[in-house]
């Protein structure tokens, strides 16, 4: 590979980077969910559609504490958008789900993460797309061997 491809390709992740954090906050700060931020939609997706989820569960999948967790949700049960609710066998357990306008949120939010998706496979080969897949899943890998190298490293 060429060093110029190596330059175009870290100036295209950057700026798709870039541009995705703008339009979601401009989407945000606009739109009828104007008042939630990144952050809140992130524990949205994290919460899912698929009914409750519990808090610890939701902690883990957003690397958070349960306490900063926590902080979140009560601000979004404030603004409507989740409810708690304690397990019947166990009281210490607390369930998380969306309410209507949270499973609102949540849905304009993937129509654009799909918008997205599709915009980019528009004309690609299944061939091509094996290739984007298999790139894409690369750079995962990195990112995340990379995060847990950053993590160890503050414990030691």
């Amino acid at each position: 590979m060429q060093n110029k491809d190596i330059v175009r390709i870290n100036d295209l992740l950057v700026s798709v980077y870039d541009d995705i954090e703008k339009i979601e906050s401009k989407s945000l700060s606009s739109g009828a969910f104007k008042d939630l931020s990144i952050t809140e939609i992130h524990t949205l997706e994290a919460i899912g559609l698929s009914g409750e989820r519990s808090m610890s569960e939701i902690a883990t999948s957003l690397d958070i504490t349960t306490g900063t967790l926590t902080t979140a949700i009560d601000k979004l049960i404030k603004k409507g958008y989740v409810v708690r609710n304690r397990s019947d066998v166990d009281r210490r357990i607390v369930y998380i789900a969306l309410t209507k306008k949270g499973k609102l949120a949540y849905k304009v939010h993937e129509g654009f993460h799909y918008k997205m998706v599709m915009s980019v496979m528009t004309d690609l080969n299944e061939e091509e797309v094996q290739a984007l897949i298999k790139g894409l899943g690369k750079l995962n890998n990195f990112l995340k061997e990379t995060y847990e190298k950053i993590g160890n490293s503050k414990n030691e």
